[in-house]
C-alpha cells in the first residue's frame, strides 16, 4: 500500500518541532557634550547598566570639581555627589545605594558621566548633571524598558513575531538558516503612552526554504538586538495552541 504521506502536501503533515529562542543583547552607552543647558533621551533595558552622559566642553581635568547628579522629583534629590575629589553619598537617595559610580579616568578628561547599574523601573525619570563653575547643566531623560520578543503565530507556513518595549523604534528582519533575508510583509508599529514601541511582523515560508528561521529585531541607535530562532524538525504544518513569550533568556519549547 503506498505511503499516505506521499499524497499529503507539505502543509498537511504535522510533526513535533522545536522552537528555540535566542536573545542577543549589545548595550550602548552614549556620550554627549554639554555646555549650558541641554537635554537627551536615553533608553535602558531593565536590569542592565547604563551610562548617563555629561561632558565638559572644552574637556578639562575635573577630578576635584563639584559634581551633582540629581533627580528633581525625588526627596532627597541626590543621585550621586562629588566634592573635593571624593564621593559624598551621605545624602544620596536610598534607592541608588551601591548602584552609582563615576570614572576617575573619565573625570580627568572632563567626562562627568554617571554609570547606573541594575536599572529598575523606578529609575525612570529626568536626571540633572550640574557642575558649578564649568557652565555645565545637562538634563537626561531615562526611559526604562523590558524588551521581549515572542512568536505569536505559527500556522500554515506563516510565522509571526512580535517585540515590545523599544525606544527608539526598531526594525524587523526575517532570515533563513543561511542568514539570507526573507521577503516579509510590512511591519506593524504601535507607540504606547509610555513612548515605547511594539512591532509585529509576518513572513510566509515555503518548502524550498531551510528549516531554520530567525526573527531579528534591532535598534542601531542604541545597538540593541533581539532574535527568535525557530528550528523546524521535519516537514510540518506549523501550529501553535498557546502564545510563547521569552524575556532575556534562552528557552527551548517542544510542541507536539
Amino acid at each position: 500500500m503506498p505511503h499516505q504521506t506521499d499524497r499529503l502536501t507539505w502543509n498537511s503533515l504535522i510533526f513535533h518541532h522545536t522552537v528555540v529562542f535566542l536573545l542577543l543583547t549589545h548595550s550602548h552607552e552614549g556620550q554627549c557634550q554639554g555646555n549650558g543647558q541641554s537635554s537627551e533621551l536615553i533608553g535602558a533595558l531593565l536590569g542592565e547598566s547604563i551610562t548617563l552622559p555629561c561632558q565638559l566642553n572644552p574637556a578639562t581635568d575635573a577630578v576635584n570639581a563639584m559634581l551633582e547628579w540629581a533627580r528633581p522629583d525625588l526627596d532627597p534629590r541626590f543621585v550621586h555627589v562629588r566634592r573635593d575629589g571624593e564621593d559624598r553619598l551621605f545624602d544620596q537617595h536610598s534607592s541608588y545605594k551601591g548602584r552609582t559610580s563615576v570614572s576617575i579616568d573619565g573625570l580627568r578628561r572632563g567626562d562627568m558621566s554617571l554609570k547606573l547599574s541594575k536599572v529598575t523601573f523606578s529609575d525612570q525619570g529626568t536626571y540633572r548633571c550640574f557642575v558649578p563653575g564649568y557652565d555645565t547643566d545637562t538634563s537626561v531623560k531615562l526611559v526604562i524598558s523590558n524588551v521581549f520578543i515572542k512568536i505569536t503565530n505559527v500556522s500554515r507556513g506563516v510565522l509571526q513575531c512580535e517585540s515590545a518595549g523599544w525606544y527608539p523604534e526598531p526594525e524587523v528582519f526575517w532570515l533563513n538558516g543561511e542568514g539570507n533575508l526573507l521577503s516579509a510583509g510590512p511591519t506593524e508599529t504601535v507607540r504606547g503612552p509610555d513612548d515605547l514601541y511594539t512591532v509585529s511582523s509576518k513572513v510566509t515560508v515555503e518548502k524550498r526554504h531551510s528549516n531554520s528561521f530567525t526573527c531579528r529585531v534591532q535598534q542601531n541607535h542604541i545597538n540593541q538586538i533581539r532574535e527568535a530562532l525557530i528550528h523546524v524538525s521535519g516537514i510540518i504544518e506549523f501550529f501553535m495552541d498557546d502564545m510563547i513569550t521569552v524575556e532575556r533568556h534562552t528557552a527551548v519549547v517542544w510542541l507536539k
